[in-house]
């Protein structure tokens, strides 16, 4: 049985060396790809540097923006909201410094109430760019 997929891409290098896609909608679920902190152009916002495992508070908080930010336009593209979403992952590489500022960036998501979602937060050695601190991957239903 062949399943109906509807996808949604960035347009940003990695997608096609990858060989994934943003974001997968099946039914009512939308599963979204891991997001990061990048800018339209692909490049990171306020990279850290490379290999570096305590991170800035204002680093992580900027590139945890800017995540929120291009996963709300997946979650527009599919007509959805933060409203929508079920579970989120975070993966971090400095899993203190993503706790320090994740509460306040994602109450500027959720509307400024507690997020009715699940979460689970995973520190990692290292994410797939040079700089890169936070990737977070969400699951909404429409």
């Amino acid at each position: 049985m062949t399943i109906q997929k509807t996808t949604f891409d960035f347009g940003v290098p990695w997608e096609e060396a990858a060989g994934y896609t943003q974001a997968v909608l099946v039914d009512d679920w939308l599963y979204i790809s891991g997001q990061l902190g990048h800018r339209p152009d692909g490049t990171l916002v306020s990279p850290a540097l490379d290999g570096q495992q305590v991170v800035e508070q204002s680093t992580m908080k900027d590139q945890m923006i800017q995540t929120y930010v291009n996963a709300r336009a997946v979650l527009a593209h599919f007509d959805c909201t933060f409203d929508n979403i079920v579970e989120e992952v975070v993966f971090a590489v400095d899993i203190k410094a993503a706790l320090a500022v994740m509460r306040e960036v994602r109450q500027q998501f959720y509307l400024g109430h507690k997020p009715r979602v699940t979460n689970t937060t995973v520190g990692t050695p290292a994410l797939a760019l040079p700089g890169q601190v936070v990737e977070i991957k969400f699951v909404a239903r429409r």
